[in-house]
């Protein structure tokens, strides 16, 4: 893991031009176990946290002098789930009811030419123990063990336009979708040794992490998603999602 190459090895000087080979720096951690739920972008979800694991020679300390200082951060990432399935001059966004095409540079669709993506995080804290380094973050969109390949600063007098237009996702998604517990479910969060579990889930399913497709249908839908160490089932109806069980994940 410690190179992700992006293009083909190259072959010649003229393709050497053309091709490169990043280094992964890190590792995240965090709760989501598959693609599926992973909110669509960073900060949707507050309550829930991710760590970043730096790798050697990544994790030396004076890396990351005076990153104390600032309270977000930029990742870039490879999207490593998909990666191996190229890319799509057009795709399908969510946001467009996932039947209008557009073209891929005009989204942040996980098929491109190169499968990066950028994510910007709030840091928690920066933590040390004997050689291992890691940076709790915060607002985290990224599912368990995305490579990281670069940190950087966010600069809020630069990075945050405010009078920047958002195209045909000009406002945040919309969160009336409704989440109730079954007492079994409340009960395993009440149990639970991670803070904030039933906040945390009923946040990612506020999002509605159905296929835009499927939000249409007239009947209640039952659904699986792994988060933290959990199997989570639950079913979908309209503007209402019930979590029906919390079953530790084997």
């Amino acid at each position: 893991m410690a190179n992700t190459p992006l293009s083909p090895e190259p072959s010649s000087s003229h393709a050497d031009a053309h091709s490169t080979v990043l280094n992964t720096i890190g590792l995240i951690r965090s709760p989501y176990k598959e693609k599926f739920a992973v909110p669509r972008q960073p900060g949707l979800v507050t309550s829930a946290t991710a760590r970043l694991e730096m790798i050697a020679p990544y994790n030396e300390p004076s890396a990351f002098k005076g990153l104390g200082e600032f309270s977000h951060l930029w990742l870039m990432f490879v999207f490593h789930h998909t990666q191996d399935k190229g890319w799509n001059p057009t795709v399908r966004p969510p946001r467009l009811g996932g039947n209008e095409r557009v073209g891929v540079f005009a989204t942040r669709s996980t098929f491109r030419p190169n499968p990066l993506g950028l994510s910007v995080v709030r840091l928690l804290d920066m933590c040390k123990d004997g050689s291992k380094v890691w940076l709790e973050l915060g607002g985290v969109d990224l599912v368990d063990g995305t490579p990281i390949v670069d940190i950087k600063p966010y600069l809020p007098w630069v990075d945050g336009v405010p009078d920047a237009h958002g195209g045909f996702a000009p406002a945040a998604p919309d969160l009336s979708m409704e989440v109730r517990f079954t007492p079994e479910a409340e009960l395993v969060c009440a149990r639970s040794h991670i803070a904030n579990l039933q906040q945390f889930i009923s946040e990612v399913l506020m999002q509605d992490p159905r296929p835009a497709y499927k939000r249409k249908q007239q009947a209640w839908q039952q659904y699986g998603v792994r988060l933290y160490d959990y199997n989570v089932r639950f079913e979908v109806f309209g503007q209402l999602t019930r979590v029906l069980s919390i079953e530790p994940s084997e």
